[in-house]
This record gives structure tokens, sequence and C-alpha cells, in this order.
């Protein structure tokens, strides 16, 4: 699978997206750059597959690759709210469950910025 390589390692690169996904998951919107955005949504609309899914292997799947964090005070997780609530919002869609919107341009290194959200 051909891929952005966003100037970094390939150890880095995947840290980077799974952060990325487990913000995305706890807040539904974040802003990054435009390239980014569009690995990440990429990212996220596997995850959200595999929720869809809802069996215990797509659950480890996921689990191997969100982080266990919190996202509110309930001490509800990040892979709880993805198949909890974001799975099931996404059951009669085929695919395209996240969008990115192109938003400005960042003022210190002219970065092409954008905003990545769960299509509602």
């Amino acid at each position: 699978m051909w891929n952005r390589k966003l100037g970094r390692t390939a150890d880095h690169r995947k840290a980077m997206l799974r952060n990325m996904a487990t913000s995305l998951i706890e807040a539904e919107q974040i802003e990054t750059t435009e390239m980014k955005a569009k690995e990440l949504s990429a990212v996220m609309d596997e995850l959200v597959t595999l929720a869809k899914r809802g069996d215990l292997h797509a659950r480890r799947q996921a689990a191997a690759f969100v982080r266990d964090v919190e996202v509110d005070d309930e001490g509800t997780t990040a892979l709880q709210k993805l198949f909890n609530e974001i799975g099931p919002r996404y059951a009669e869609r085929k695919g395209g469950y996240t969008r990115v919107v192109k938003t400005r341009i960042r003022r210190g290194d002219a970065a092409p910025m954008a905003i990545v959200e769960f299509v509602k």
C-alpha cells in the first residue's frame, strides 16, 4: 500500500497516527495539516469498519492500535467509545465515515491546515 511518509520514520509515523486516531475518537474533530488529515481519514475509516463488525477479533485488532485513554468522567475509554457509540452510529453506512475540510494556511510555516471530523 502506498502511503505518505510525512517526513517521519515508520515508528514515529505509526505512533503519530495512533495518537491522532485516539484524539479524534475522543473529541470527534481535530485540526491538523492537510496531508496528516488525509492519512488519518484512511486509518479512521478502517477503525470504524472494525467497530461496526463488533466481534471480539475486531475489538482486539482495534485495541492494538487505539491508545487506552479515558474520554469522560465515567471512565469510558477511547476503545469503548469507538465500539459503543461510533460504530453503531454508522451501522447503515457503507463507508466514508470521516470528512476532511481545508481551513487555513498556518502562519508559522505556511502549511495548509484541515479539520478531520466524523460525518454526521
